[in-house]
């Protein structure tokens, strides 16, 4: 079984592998009960956000992941991807400014990239 850490690098190297923009983690850890970690990004267009999601489920579940959910491929404004430990939002660059879902969850951590 994959674990949270392992999950969460290998969503977000999926989604910069698809050029996801402004790539930022969460680390909800002590925050939230929800999730240990929130991938959030953004794509510059529905296609582009379809591609980025794709990848994340595509690679995790190569990687032995469960993907409890996607929703919002259809109209590719905000997919959520929820993996469990990990949940990744792909945003359209449009609608993830509106949302600000980072500033609903200031109290969290942010992961710094390596």
């Amino acid at each position: 079984m994959i674990q949270p850490d392992e999950l969460m690098a290998l969503v977000v190297d999926a989604a910069d592998d698809k050029k996801a923009m402004n790539l930022i983690t969460l680390n909800l850890r002590g925050v939230s009960l929800i999730s240990d970690y929130f991938v959030i990004c953004h794509g510059n267009s529905e296609i582009q956000v379809q591609a980025i999601a794709t990848e994340i489920k595509k690679r995790a579940e190569e990687n032995g992941a469960r993907v409890r959910g996607l929703e919002g491929m259809d109209t590719a404004r905000w997919v959520l991807v929820d993996l469990g430990d990990v949940v990744a939002h792909v945003f359209h660059r449009d609608d993830r400014e509106y949302y600000n879902i980072e500033r609903l969850w200031s109290d969290a951590k942010v992961v710094e990239r390596v």
